[in-house]
């Protein structure tokens, strides 16, 4: 990376906590900093795609705020200050929520879901809403109604998904941070794919609220960012209890940013590191895992090792039914969710010639709103559920989905975590499986287990791959209500690594052309 884009006057390539410090330190301001953004996102978002709506008025409007607060000694969090981006599925009040889809197209919600109220509350400037997958179906961002997000780390290629707006804009340096929600993979994958960090927080422990549904049993709103401390510090700032949300849990969120600067420099001597068989060791580049992404993940497990960490390996025999068992259940509760959106109360309404009933208007609307993607889903949701089919299908993955919980069970009875590659390969081109669903489908492998069984996981990078020089992911996961322990060993890997690279990944980054170098 040149000189200039090093320099301390590029505010754009500070993680959170280095802006964080800059503003108490009085180095700058609130708005210099989102502006600075802004420019960011003006300079090369022509190339990413990474935001569908970008709120500079607002931004700059909460900025000011932070800064006369700042002024007169009033912080509201460690982060009062620092801009952040969110991704298109949460809704905000004045700004358009569309979850990636024309059926929402302009939609802006009365209300704004708990984390947006969080971040507001903390003084965190919203820079804009990010691309996705309709609806949160998809692992590549190309499924998204206003067109795909690019990887910034070659535009030809995709930046995961569904969540891969969220993770290019932090990617591409147009936001230190941001938010992401993880279905089956949605924060994690993306992670992998950009070199970015990505966390699934413990099923409820982030309030689903205001979070517009696609698994209600799944989804999981987290942290997208470029270091494990930043992710700990937005997820102190979004999590906890939330009585609007059926599903959130009451036990307090443990002490995360207490936990990464401890991972970062305390000794790993006695952490029970597992390594799930499944999931790495009987992984084979003939088998569909890329031959480098197992390199790196190896590299990464021998660098724990080094530090003290014990590794056991670990056999979830169920894992290998994880992806049968969740494209069946995502699809039954996605069905389920979706058959609200009927053209009778929001949203599109396309109306045929003649006479039509409001069947006819219903099945218009949904046949031009929804995409090829989001129709494939419900009509497998929709079998799945059907009378005589429903104990055959969902009954059964029910099933299964107990298993891997089980299996989860015992294998913390063994281990303090779990460790996998976090995706199969890099970021493969654009357009390279659109035709092929299942292919699609597959980039989920190692990531849905967690979300079927409600575990915390991080997704952080592992180096570059040799094959294309993009970068892979090395997963951690911990048990429920544990995901200190992510931030912990996350940490230190991350520490480990930097000083094996002699830096941040992201500082190996190609420039973006057309930005402002």
């Amino acid at each position: 990376m040149s000189e200039s884009r090093t320099s301390m006057s590029d505010w754009t390539r500070k993680t959170g906590a280095e802006l964080a410090d800059a503003l108490a330190a009085g180095e700058t301001t609130s708005v210099e900093l989102t502006q600075a953004h802004l420019d960011r996102i003006a300079a090369v978002e022509g190339a990413i795609h990474a935001f569908l709506h970008v709120d500079a008025a607002g931004a700059l409007a909460q900025a000011a705020e932070s800064d006369a607060r700042r002024s007169d000694g009033d912080l509201r969090s460690p982060l009062d200050g620092v801009p952040i981006a969110v991704k298109d599925i949460l809704t905000t009040t004045g700004l358009p929520t569309t979850c990636g889809s024309k059926i929402l197209e302009g939609w802006i919600p009365p209300y704004d879901a708990t984390v947006v109220t969080k971040l507001k509350d903390a003084g965190l400037p919203i820079l804009g809403k990010t691309n996705m997958d309709e609806f949160a179906m998809g692992s590549s961002t190309e499924h998204s109604a206003y067109g795909p997000t690019h990887n910034p780390w070659d535009l030809d290629r995709i930046p995961g998904g569904s969540g891969g707006g969220s993770a290019a804009a932090v990617a591409a340096f147009e936001a230190p941070i941001a938010l992401g929600t993880d279905t089956g993979g949605s924060i994690r994958q993306p992670g992998a794919v950009t070199g970015t960090v990505g966390v699934k927080p413990t099923y409820g422990g982030i309030s689903r609220y205001g979070l517009v549904a696609m698994a209600n049993s799944l989804d999981q709103v987290g942290p997208v960012t470029r270091t494990v401390l930043d992710s700990a510090l937005l997820h102190e700032i979004v999590g906890g209890h939330d009585p609007r949300d059926s599903t959130s849990v009451d036990p307090p969120l443990p002490a995360l940013v207490e936990a990464a600067p401890q991972g970062a420099t305390g000794d790993r001597s006695g952490v029970r590191v597992g390594v799930i068989t499944e999931l790495g060791r009987e992984a084979s580049a003939g088998s569909g895992w890329q031959a480098g992404v197992l390199a790196r993940f190896q590299e990464s497990l021998d660098l724990l090792v080094e530090a003290g960490a014990e590794v056991v390996e670990v056999s979830c025999p169920n894992f290998v039914h994880a992806l049968a068992a969740y494209y069946l259940i995502m699809p039954s509760e996605a069905s389920s969710n979706l058959a609200k959106f009927d053209a009778m109360r929001y949203g599109l309404r396309v109306v045929p010639e003649g006479d039509p009933s409001a069947e006819d208007v219903m099945r218009a609307s949904r046949d031009a709103g929804f995409g090829d993607e989001v129709k494939r889903r419900i009509i497998l949701g929709t079998y799945a559920l059907s009378s005589g089919y429903y104990d055959a299908y969902y009954g059964q993955a029910q099933k299964v989905r107990t298993l891997i919980g089980r299996d989860f069970d015992a294998a913390f009875e063994q281990v303090d975590v779990l460790v996998s590659p976090t995706a199969p390969t890099t970021a493969f081109k654009l357009g390279e499986k659109l035709d092929d669903p299942v292919a699609m489908y597959l980039n989920d492998l190692a990531t849905i287990p967690a979300n079927l069984a409600g575990v915390p996981g991080i997704s952080l990078p592992s180096g570059l791959a040799d094959e294309d020089g993009l970068p892979a992911g090395f997963q951690v996961l911990a048990p429920a209500l544990a995901d200190d322990r992510l931030y912990r060993v996350g940490a230190a890997l991350e520490a480990l690594l930097e000083k094996k690279w002699g830096g941040a990944i992201l500082d190996r980054a190609p420039e973006l052309k057309g930005a402002d170098a």
